[in-house]
């Protein structure tokens, strides 16, 4: 399937006769490359104004296609909504398992934060959409299930270091999801705030994780390898 877009007009020619100027190239996008576009335009209008705010004439209009176009690739503002949702939350969740290497569970929970941060940061539109209730009923999940999955990811990884410690290794799945919602929330607060800086909200986090009220440090500092 091809979709065709103009290009920039090119110039005027002294050498024809009329001196008039050449008509406008055309170049056409295959499927997939507009598959693509819509789905960008999509994230961003989503992020800014969410679902319900967005429109599949203003999709259209921003990607400079008719509304039959997303029609044809997304079956409506739905199916564009719900492909992506469910990139955003792939993304986020390979970001944050793939972020747990360490082996000191320390460096772990500073891993973990590290990651949720390094999203929010890098791909803004993709948390802004992630953190709203999905307007969609059975879509593609939600933002809970999503912090769900990554906590049980960590729960393994807790319920190993509770059984080398001689914990009760039926508590790790509870610890998880305190764990992994105090860093989301976080996270949420974060979005807007910006500050402090990203290496010393993890450095925070970590710290009240780690110490817990009691024990927490006044000037909490890092220990793996990142530093900002």
């Amino acid at each position: 399937m091809m979709d065709s877009v103009a290009t920039d007009s090119s110039t005027p020619s002294n050498d024809r006769p009329d001196n008039k100027p050449r008509r406008a190239r055309r170049t056409r996008m295959t499927g997939a490359e507009r598959r693509q576009q819509l789905l960008d335009v999509g994230r961003t209008l989503f992020a800014a104004k969410g679902f319900e705010a967005t429109s599949v004439e203003e999709i259209a209009a921003k990607a400079g296609v008719s509304k039959p176009v997303v029609y044809e690739h997304f079956g409506g503002k739905e199916g564009l909504y719900a492909v992506v949702v469910d990139r955003e939350m792939r993304q986020l969740l390979g970001m944050v398992t793939g972020s747990l290497t360490a082996g000191h569970p320390r460096e772990l929970l500073e891993q973990a934060a590290f990651a949720l941060l390094d999203y929010i940061e890098e791909y803004t539109d993709g948390f802004r959409i992630l953190v709203r209730d999905s307007p969609i009923p059975q879509s593609t999940g939600s933002f809970a299930s999503l912090i769900s999955d990554i906590a049980t990811q960590v729960e393994d990884i807790l319920g190993r270091e509770f059984k080398n410690r001689g914990f009760d290794q039926k508590l790790a799945p509870l610890y998880a999801q305190a764990l992994v919602g105090m860093v989301a929330l976080t996270g949420q607060w974060w979005l807007d705030a910006r500050k402090p800086k990203k290496a010393e909200v993890a450095a925070h986090l970590v710290n009240l994780a780690w110490h817990g009220l009691d024990g927490i440090e006044p000037k909490p500092r890092l220990i793996g390898h990142r530093k900002s």
